[in-house]
């Protein structure tokens, strides 16, 4: 898994350089990653009106929004 690339390593200093980047490792997994929000547009909470749509007519187009 790991390769000594460059000079001769003891065998105490080789398990303190693994130490280290097992250390990293864990911590590094260990922070939970935050919550996504969804988009505006994506929820799915917006997908159903409140209240009556509107009535058709001349004057629908003032009404055809959806309050939030």
């Amino acid at each position: 898994m790991f390769t000594v690339v460059r000079g001769n390593p003891t065998p105490e200093e080789l398990a303190a350089a693994l130490a280290v980047v097992q250390a990293r490792s864990a911590a590094a997994s260990a922070v939970p990653a935050p919550p996504r929000q969804l988009d505006v547009w994506a929820d799915k909470t917006r997908d159903t009106p409140r209240g009556a749509l509107p009535r058709p007519g001349p004057v629908a187009w003032r009404s055809s929004h959806w309050p939030r």
